[in-house]
């Protein structure tokens, strides 16, 4: 008997694999009723469609089957103009299905449903459609390891709670998807279900999908049933209209704007993105900081034309789109009796247009053009009192086109290029790369890399090179990752990218463990180490040289940790800090801890610390660094978060100033410290008042002067005396509303004021630094804007 019930065991085992490694199937039905979205399942049409049940737990306990208190039932019904979702998802619990309103696209701490669908089954792209069960809609475009939700299609959507659960229903028009021109449809497809419990969180797939596997997308369903339907026409105009009003020291100012976006399915397969007159004026502000170090502050895009469906721009990393209307690239040339007295810190964008798209055989293409007006600096002169103009940024050109052509579900070569061309005898460039990344069938091991070259048309032309190759190991508990990389002294990319060191070349390795099914202490955990040398080609000295322990967790609580440990065992050289070309300077052995507790966000009151410290080997010279947050829900519609950020340089060392040939470097204490303030209260899952307030102080204390050497180490210099401290204080607000009273349609109202402090005294008094920042010039703009979104199948099949 032990013998007969170990082989039926063994057999059902089997057949349980068996039934996890292959494709789930459903029918989509054909129907002429008309559906209505209203979260109930009332059409007769709904009885007898095809049923996808027995969903399967991803995270946290991989592979597990749902219990039968959550039984998650699925239908799709399709007609000439979209496919209908409907989902029975039954809880046991239904007064504890977590349902926060939130903003569009933010999934706050909601239950949520969602389905993926590939349109080719290609298993390289996903369209991505979730509900919470608020009924706030979030969606996204979606390939491995990467999820656009700056793109928003148009659907409809709504959710009914009931007595046993919640029940989504969904209509997705065949607008907002791509698929092939074929009579009869398959499309990849799956469904996704997450319960949010304040214990924890979990969620499940109708198709199984490994966790133990890297990739996600080539682990779906299959959705058959769909015949004989057309792409109609993609058309959608979006007219805007928005009036400002600004004030502050020097006055007052009123601004009326008008203009419009243009989206346009040139076929089944792209679209066309135009913005005409754009208008950014009511975008997210920028974190200002005090900026000490050679390179540029990168920031955050927050324009919605250069994140919206901007997945294959992104390939290779040749595209940074803030180089568009950002700083003006040159200095203006005063004489002895002038000043500049406008110099603006943005160059206008007259108009800018996309086009992507991918192909049925899987080439995807994307071209984007933008043009920015030619801008100019004011200069007086202080004698005669009159005023010229210089030019500080021609007009110019910029343009991106991506050739990626994907293959066997998993892999991909692509090509990127990038061109600048600047009106008249000023500076072009122009960029190219070449990228690889294959997979085995299995998606058991990854080889991936590329070839990037670089040409600067300018006074003296000069061109280079970057080149890495990766080879890693991408499913199973235990990983690894070897990468070795070469960067030439010229290859520059910053006209329409963005980098900051080059003229060196690497070896990186990293092993990692995890588990993936939990324990009786975590529902995850990771644990990797890697090893990392930069050496300079010129002199060959070492940039970085570090090993590094890293380790995370999620406890059976739903509780987040994080530990780090880094170790920089040998000297090493900053070629950047002297900001004089061929000229670096010596950099101490150090040690970094680190450490993160995140509290479970399910609950209402949720926190989060996170503690670093890294000591150098040399005196007294250490950073310190201490961040903390905290939120609370009051209920599922309001909501006020708090963070704080703390850091502390004692005796840091950098460059201030060029006296005659010398290089002057400083030893100074440094603070700098954040406070960011958020709330949220949603009227409804479309109304919401949202305020955003942000405060930073940072100050640089300069206490000892030092001369480079040619060696790189530092001599002190008791006779240089200028005041080269900085004391910086920045205050940001936002108060906003937001209604999508239509699909795609929104009025917008923004309550904004910032004010902005520099100068080289330094005051210590953090209550006299808030108070002498509104003492300066506080600018208060009040805008409204109205967006309208018009589809024009709907205008045709209204005349």
């Amino acid at each position: 008997m032990p013998k007969f019930y170990s082989s039926i065991l063994l057999i059902m085992v089997f057949i349980n694999f068996c039934s996890y490694g292959q494709k789930k199937t459903l029918q989509a039905k054909s129907t002429v009723e008309s559906i209505t979205i209203d979260g109930k399942n009332n059409e007769e049409a709904w009885k007898t469609a095809p049923i996808a049940t027995d969903f399967v737990m991803f995270e946290p306990d991989n592979g597990k089957p749902i219990s039968d208190t959550k039984k998650t039932e699925v239908k799709i019904l399709y007609d000439n103009t979209s496919i209908y979702v409907l989902a029975i998802l039954h809880d046991d619990e239904p007064n504890k299905i977590s349902k926060e309103l939130t903003n569009r696209d933010v999934f706050g701490i909601s239950d949520h449903f969602s389905v993926s669908i590939n349109g080719y089954n290609d298993g390289q792209q996903d369209f991505r459609f979730y509900v919470s069960s608020a009924g706030v809609q979030m969606d996204c475009l979606a390939i491995e390891d990467s999820e656009d939700y700056s793109w928003d299609a148009i659907w409809k959507s709504e959710v009914t709670l009931t007595d046993f659960g919640w029940v989504v229903e969904m209509k997705i028009p065949y607008a907002a998807l791509r698929f092939s021109k074929a009579e009869k449809q398959t499309w990849g497809l799956n469904f996704k279900r997450v319960i949010k419990r304040d214990a924890q969180d979990q969620s499940y797939t109708w198709n199984y999908v490994d966790t133990k596997i890297g990739a996600i997308i080539t682990q779906e369903g299959i959705l058959e049933g769909i015949e004989k339907i057309k792409t109609p026409t993609r058309l959608f105009f979006i007219p805007y209209t928005s009036a400002y009003y600004q004030q502050n020291e020097m006055g007052s100012d009123k601004t009326l704007k008008g203009g419009m976006d243009i989206k346009y399915g040139i076929n089944d397969a792209f679209t066309l993105d135009a913005i005409l007159v754009p208008d950014f004026g009511q975008t997210k502000f920028d974190n200002a900081i005090l900026n000490l170090e050679p390179f540029e502050q990168q920031l955050n895009e927050n324009r919605p034309f250069f994140t919206e469906a901007t997945d294959l721009f992104a390939k290779g990393g040749m595209f940074y789109s803030r180089r568009i209307g950002g700083e003006p690239i040159i200095e203006p040339e005063t004489k002895i009796n002038e000043v500049v007295t406008d110099y603006p810190s943005t160059v206008d964008l007259i108009n800018a247009v996309k086009v992507s798209g991918r192909t049925e055989k899987g080439m995807g293409i994307g071209v984007l053009n933008a043009v920015t007006e030619k801008t100019y600096a004011t200069i007086r002169d202080t004698i005669t009192n009159v005023s010229r103009k210089e030019v500080i940024e021609p007009l110019v050109n910029y343009n991106v086109l991506v050739l990626d052509q994907r293959f066997n579900q998993n892999s991909s070569v692509s090509f990127v290029n990038t061109n600048t061309v600047r009106n008249g005898n000023f500076r072009d460039a122009n960029a190219s790369a070449l990228l690889f990344d294959l997979n085995t069938k299995a998606n058991t091991y990854n080889l991936y890399g590329d070839f990037k070259y670089s040409y600067i048309n300018d006074v003296e032309d000069y061109d280079g090179y970057k080149t890495a190759i990766n080879f890693a190991k991408t499913s199973g508990k235990f990983r690894y990752l070897f990468t070795a990389k070469y960067l030439s002294k010229n290859y520059d990319i910053n006209d329409l990218g963005i980098i900051f060191v080059n003229n060196y070349h690497s070896v990186y390795a990293e092993t990692s463990y995890r588990i993936v099914n939990p324990t009786k202490v975590f529902n995850s955990f990771k644990i990797s180490q890697n090893i990392n040398f930069d050496r300079q080609n010129t002199t060959g000295k070492n940039q970085e040289a570090w090993y590094q322990i890293n380790s995370t967790a999620t406890t059976l609580k739903n509780h987040y940790l994080e530990f780090r440990f880094t170790l920089n065992p040998l000297d090493r050289f900053d070629f950047y800090e002297p900001r004089v070309y061929e000229k670096y300077v010596y950099v101490p052995k150090s040690i970094v801890g680190y450490a993160q507790f995140y509290s479970n966000d399910n609950r209402p009151f949720h926190y989060e610390i996170e503690l670093s410290t890294e000591k150098f080997d040399e005196e007294n010279r250490n950073i310190y660094r201490v961040f903390g947050g905290t939120k609370y829900r009051f209920n599922d519609k309001l909501s006020l978060s708090y963070n704080f950020e703390y850091t502390r340089m004692t005796n840091d060392r950098g460059w201030v100033d060029f006296d005659n040939d010398d290089i002057i470097f400083a030893e100074r204490n440094r603070e700098n410290v954040q406070h960011y303030f958020t709330g949220k209260y949603s009227v409804t899952n479309r109304m919401n008042f949202n305020l955003i307030a942000r405060y930073y102080w940072s100050y640089s204390d300069n206490h000892e002067f030092f001369t480079l050497q040619d060696d790189g180490y530092l001599k002190p210099n008791p006779i240089y005396s200028e005041n080269k401290n900085r004391n910086f204080n920045s205050w940001n607000l936002d108060f906003s509303y937001s209604w999508w009273f239509a699909p795609g349609s929104e009025l917008s109202v923004l309550y904004r004021n910032y004010a902005l402090e520099s100068t080289n005294l330094v005051e210590k008094n953090a209550q006299d630094n808030f108070s002498n920042l509104f003492d300066n010039s506080l600018t208060n703009i009040f805008s409204i804007s109205l967006r309208y979104y018009i589809d024009y199948n709907s205008l045709k099949s209204k005349r």
